[in-house]
């Protein structure tokens, strides 16, 4: 796979209120981990539509491994312009700060929200784009993901197109992974 679309959960999906919640480290472990082995397998780029949660931090993620000097290129593919505008001031910083450093940001509509078929839109969009999908999604859990979801399942049937997860049992394997890195940190 050469490009990837990550996606997954919004913070409010996963029970994170605040942007300084300690769950977030361990989703941008996954999703870091999950990352570089695809690098490592020759992966190109990352794309997200920066939606806030796991898309966001995927980004973060991609931006940091490239100030370490991975080879990767993230794109940023927004459904339309402005999406962050109602978005809590520290989210539109991140957002802002992420479609300033990405390699591609270019919103599929130019325009504000107008409906639900620029969510269609964006999603057709990088399916066609990408080779492959990386979603943190818990099958038992429903959630904004599996619109999406079922848009790849659909496309799945008439082409190769990989879908790898990162499923809850994968965060609790890097909660105990940095947990025994770093016992100190747990004790404080």
């Amino acid at each position: 796979m050469r490009t990837i679309v990550v996606t997954g959960y919004k913070p409010i999906e996963m029970g994170i209120f605040k942007s300084n919640d300690p769950k977030i480290e361990f989703v941008k472990a996954a999703l870091r981990k999950r990352i570089v082995n695809l690098v490592d397998d020759g992966l190109e780029w990352v794309l997200v539509s920066g939606q806030m949660g796991v898309e966001l931090w995927a980004a973060q993620v991609v931006l940091d491994m490239k100030d370490e000097g991975y080879e990767i290129n993230l794109g940023v593919i927004p459904p339309f312009e402005n999406q962050d505008e109602r978005w809590p001031e520290d989210l539109q910083l991140a957002y802002e700060e992420v479609t300033m450093t990405a390699d591609f940001f270019q919103p599929i509509y130019n325009k504000k929200y107008e409906g639900p078929h620029q969510f269609k839109a964006k999603d057709q969009f990088l399916i066609e784009h990408s080779d492959g999908t990386l979603i943190l999604f818990d099958e038992e859990t429903d959630g904004s993901p599996k619109f999406y979801l079922n848009k790849v399942k659909k496309h799945q049937e008439q082409h190769d197109y990989q879908v790898l997860y990162i499923t809850p049992m994968d965060l609790d394997d890097i909660v105990e992974e940095l947990r025994m890195a770093d016992p100190d940190y747990w004790s404080s």
